[in-house]
């Protein structure tokens, strides 16, 4: 919240490490994070008359770095062709599953707790960074795209170039890997 006592420099200021982390971890690219953020702030604080308060003012301006990562992507898209990730974890992946597609006994999910309570924790934030950034990088990119970005599925498969079911086999493989990563991280 924008007070008295704090100008919009200092208040958006005050926002530029996480959105640097969120850039980072979208864009996987230092300099191009750096750029986009500060293209983001400049914008905000060129803008900032315009904010109307409909939302809080954090989420607005993340709002503005989310359309400028996805603005650096698609230009990215017209000079990188999409890779994919190695598909050498396929069998690992298998493995969790019985034939009938029900999960192996000693493979299934572990309770986490509360999920409202798990959201609230900011050490499960710092392990669900650190699982990101362990992410191949384009199945990073698709789940963050998803699940942080909020975008459709049509809407990653334009900006990335991608068929739909491929789309939904990187988000499987993503959560599955997340889970792992979370739970060794996290839980144990």
């Amino acid at each position: 919240m924008i007070t008295a006592t704090h100008s919009p420099d200092e208040h958006i200021a005050a926002l530029r490490p996480k959105l640097v982390a969120f850039a980072r971890l979208q864009l996987r690219d230092n300099a191009a994070a750096e750029d986009t953020v500060q293209d983001t702030l400049v914008t905000a604080l060129e803008k900032h008359d315009t904010f109307a308060g409909r939302s809080a003012f954090e989420t607005w301006v993340f709002g503005i770095l989310k359309n400028k990562i996805l603005e650096r992507l698609r230009q990215q898209g017209r000079y990188v062709a999409w890779q994919s990730d190695e598909q050498s974890d396929d069998d690992a992946l298998e493995n969790l599953f019985q034939d009938n597609g029900r999960w192996q006994a000693t493979k299934r999910p572990t309770p986490w707790g509360d999920p409202d309570q798990v959201l609230e924790n900011t050490a499960f934030w710092k392990v669900l960074d650190a699982c990101l950034v362990a992410l191949p990088e384009n199945t990073a990119r698709v789940f963050t795209m998803r699940e942080l970005m909020e975008l459709s599925t049509p809407e990653i498969c334009n900006v990335l170039d991608i068929s739909e079911s491929n789309c939904w086999v990187i988000l499987h493989r993503a959560r599955l890997k997340l889970r792992d990563c979370i739970e060794k991280g996290w839980l144990a």
